[in-house]
């Protein structure tokens, strides 16, 4: 399990190292979910297997769906449409694609090398007990970061809302201005 652990810390921190110096979003998205699911990896190799859970559910399935949403709202036109199709090539996808091989390969490794006289030894944390701990003498801070994502939630929504409305004033402009004439 030790070479497991060592292998996806290694990717979680290139797919990381990409995140950073990345600066098209798009492609710095895929890199990103790649190091959360090293990072998941991590915390399975450890014998947190809740944490672990968590990390795929909570921050690599959320982000996912954010990501989804914002580019709902956005609302882009056929120009962008023709420019992502020219972004996604194989040099694009290549990197994310040999790191999640590698994260697959050493699971893989890690699910049929290990015997069942190997399992590691550690507490099984439960939801109930993560439940308690989060909303214990942390209810302040979950609070505030519930409340930052909706702040992030609606800023997002009222520049999307903005820039489509700007639009379309545009629009009604020129054409109002076309029978003028």
């Amino acid at each position: 399990m030790e070479f497991t652990f060592y292998i996806a810390g290694l990717v979680a921190v290139l797919a990381t190292l990409r995140v950073i110096t990345n600066t098209n979003p798009v492609h710095a998205l895929l890199y990103l979910v790649v190091s959360l699911l090293a990072l998941s990896m991590v915390f399975f190799s450890l014998g947190a297997y809740f944490a672990g859970a968590l990390e795929i559910i909570v921050y690599a399935g959320a982000i996912m769906v954010l990501f989804v949403f914002v580019v709902m709202m956005l609302n882009l036109g056929r120009s962008v449409q023709e420019q992502e199709r020219a972004w996604l090539t194989p040099k694009t996808w290549i990197g994310p694609a040999v790191l999640s091989a590698v994260l697959l390969g050493i699971l893989v490794y890690g699910i049929t090398s290990l015997s069942h006289q190997d399992k590691t030894e550690g507490a099984i944390i439960t939801a109930k007990e993560v439940g308690i701990s989060l909303f214990g003498p942390y209810v302040l801070a979950v609070e505030l970061a519930s409340l930052l994502l909706l702040a992030g939630l609606v800023v997002a929504f009222h520049v999307g809302r903005d820039r489509s409305e700007n639009s379309a004033d545009l629009v009604s402009n020129s054409r109002n201005a076309g029978e003028k004439q």
